[in-house]
């Protein structure tokens, strides 16, 4: 095959979600580039192939890059697979890509199965318009002011999340974008997928009544309902003030009403 860099996807649960191109792919590649060895290494046995596998993760991009890349150099065609879906998407492999560009190789991707993909379709939101947004940050704090920052988005997003958090993000989620309609699309292709859907608060009622939450979890948030006011922000902001708003309140208030980040708010009364 064509020396190059294969971008392949593979399953994100269900092993009949691979194409008939990247099975080809794998078998004929020189070297499978892969998160995890052995996850990858049951994936590829599942189909009767034998090829050598090299890991390639956060902990040792740097310096495998160099190494994959004078491989590519001197002839190889290398696959590059995530442990599941399409790889670079939340997952480690754009230093790669951007190196073997700069060097002159090919990328070839090799499209498949995608968990930000089917989420959306399914989730019944819009799909006109859409941004994927990967992970919110852990802490509280640093992931209220991550949705506020967003607020302002004319578009279905997505995000994926941690079981752990998913109480967590749908409460603050809910405290920001209040009545916006929210898909929880969880273990999706496998056994136990399922949909949840309503508002923030009433899709964190039905999982907080489970005794664990568990599984991958791509999150679906639709758009937002815009206040067009022709009153401008910062007189709408002094206007609540009169009222004995606070005025940080006032600024989250008419950002909420509005549809902008608080930030942006914050900037036109300052």
């Amino acid at each position: 095959m064509t020396a190059a860099l294969y971008l392949v996807a593979t399953p994100i649960g269900n092993l009949e979600d691979i194409t008939l191109r990247a099975l080809r792919v794998l078998r004929e590649a020189d070297l499978v580039a892969c998160e995890d060895t052995r996850q990858t290494g049951k994936l590829l046995a599942h189909f009767g192939v034998d090829k050598p596998m090299v890991s390639y993760h956060d902990h040792n991009e740097a310096a495998r890059t160099r190494e994959l890349v004078a491989k590519l150099e001197a002839g190889a065609s290398i696959a590059l697979v995530s442990d599941a879906g399409t790889p670079l998407v939340s997952d480690p492999g754009y230093r790669l890509v951007t190196a073997a560009i700069a060097a002159g190789i090919p990328v070839v991707p090799i499209p498949g199965a995608s968990a930000v993909l089917g989420a959306l379709a399914a989730a019944g939101l819009p799909t006109d318009a859409f941004r994927f947004c990967g992970f919110l940050p852990a802490k509280a704090g640093q992931r209220k002011k991550a949705l506020e920052e967003l607020r302002g988005e004319d578009c279905t997003m997505i995000f994926y999340e941690a079981p752990h958090r998913i109480l967590d993000t749908l409460a603050d989620i809910a405290a920001v974008y209040g009545q916006r309609p929210v898909v929880v699309a969880r273990e999706l292709t496998k056994l136990h997928e399922e949909f949840l859907r309503g508002t923030a608060e009433e899709v964190r009622a039905q999982l907080a009544a489970r005794t664990s939450v568990k599984g991958e979890i791509a999150l679906v948030i639709g758009k937002g309902s815009v206040v067009v006011a022709d009153t401008p922000v910062d007189q709408a902001v002094r206007e609540l003030e009169q009222k004995g708003v606070p005025r940080m309140d006032a600024i989250k208030q008419v950002a909420r009403e509005r549809g902008l980040s608080k930030r942006e708010v914050y900037r036109q009364v300052t």
